[in-house]
């Protein structure tokens, strides 16, 4: 039972339901230390500026960084987007057209942020990916030259799951002294995501993508060995040490904290407990649809990942027939742009793209559920079958 509906949830990549320790520790918030954490001259105030403290160390914790690294933003889109801008914006005066890598299965508010910079004169290489979705760190390594500012490639995709192999490719970066910016929304509450550990100088976070509340998110920014910095993108207070300014969202800062308090509990466990589901999941599937292909590497991905495709399969039929299970589209198609998912057509094609299921397994999880999907999903294949093809698509866009 997911809120009022009753049902299976499996879109865990899209969000992820509010742990009740999160809402628990959130809901003092809204009424008793209720202040302004900048304003700190009265008791309302400070009782709100250490909640804020308490939180980003909290975060600062799971990352094993300094609290003063962490920058809260509304979200990894804001973060992902103040870590291009501000890199690029950074290096003006002292480089006369910056560089950026990425590669093309990048999320969208990372490709969109590139191709918004291309039209402010920077240059941006988009690196391809192999069938697994992996971009080679050597290709990486080829693409970097003197005005390159900042490598950002995700820790791990939204879509197909994908891991990159992220610490090669910072020990690449850490040798020519580029910065290297990952998106690690996706993989908070299953990979470990210090930097430390990666080799990266910014990386972008979201609470929703981990049982913490939406609309708020975070940027860890290096302070030393190097230390990065950063142009703001929002002005007028100069708030977070003047990295991103505006009125701090104290619920649902407390909210992102505990929910990295709890990540650091259960993590290994429940990352385990995931995969072996993920791949009973799997197992279900293939009984039920014999050709069934699989996208991306079923062995450097997220352990709660599965993305599928059905040949000659329109998988946006299939979901309009699903009731009481929630996955989602591995397309994002209309009928009059023709537009597919980019990460799946860099991997498999467009006919690949449109036939794509994507699975996201999460907390509330169990065994029975999966029978239960494979069973319902199986069951609107045939409906759809017999019924036939409808003759206009339509499917949302991954999130």
């Amino acid at each position: 039972m997911i809120g009022t509906e009753p049902g299976i949830y499996l879109d865990h990549h899209a969000t992820t339901p509010c742990d009740p320790q999160v809402i628990e520790a959130m809901l003092p918030c809204f009424a008793e230390d209720f202040g302004n954490a900048s304003s700190t001259q009265h008791p309302w105030g400070r009782r709100a500026a250490r909640r804020v403290d308490d939180a980003r160390l909290q975060i600062a914790t799971l990352l094993d960084v300094e609290p003063s690294e962490i920058v809260f933003t509304s979200g990894a889109t804001e973060s992902n987007n103040l870590a291009l801008f501000g890199a690029v914006e950074a290096s003006a005066g002292r480089i006369d057209r910056p560089h950026v890598i990425t590669q093309v299965t990048e999320h969208k508010a990372v490709l969109d942020a590139c191709a918004a910079l291309e039209g402010r004169g920077v240059d941006v290489t988009y690196l391809p990916v192999d069938e697994g979705g992996r971009v080679d760190p050597q290709a990486v390594e080829a693409a970097l030259h003197d005005t390159t500012v900042l490598v950002s490639i995700m820790l791990a995709n939204n879509e197909i799951g994908t891991v990159q192999p992220i610490a090669e490719i910072g020990n690449l970066c850490r040798r020519r002294g580029i910065w290297l910016h990952t998106d690690a929304a996706q993989a908070l509450a299953l990979l470990d995501c210090r930097p430390a550990s990666l080799g990266a100088d910014l990386i972008s976070l979201s609470a929703h993508k981990a049982y913490g509340p939406k609309g708020i998110g975070a940027l860890y920014v290096r302070r030393r060995r190097p230390r990065v910095r950063l142009v703001p993108r929002q002005f007028g207070g100069g708030h977070e040490r003047g990295r991103r300014s505006g009125t701090l969202d104290v619920p649902s800062i407390v909210g992102f904290g505990r929910a990295c308090e709890l990540i650091g509990d259960r993590r290994e466990t429940e990352a385990e407990r995931l995969r072996g589901l993920r791949d009973q999941l799997l197992d279900g599937l293939r009984r039920a649809f014999p050709d069934l292909l699989v996208n991306g590497t079923l062995e450097q991905r997220l352990p709660n990942n599965l993305n599928i495709s059905l040949p000659a399969t329109v998988a946006s039929d299939l979901l309009e027939e699903l009731e009481t299970v929630a996955i989602s589209s591995g397309s994002a198609c209309t009928s009059t742009a023709g537009a597919s998912s980019h990460v799946l057509t860099a991997i498999g094609g467009r006919d690949r793209a449109e036939s794509a299921l994507r699975f996201g397994l999460g907390r509330g999880t169990r065994p029975g559920d999966l029978d239960v999907a494979v069973t319902e999903l199986a069951k609107a294949a045939s409906t759809v079958k017999a019924r036939g093809p409808r003759a206009e698509v339509v499917c949302g866009v991954p999130s």
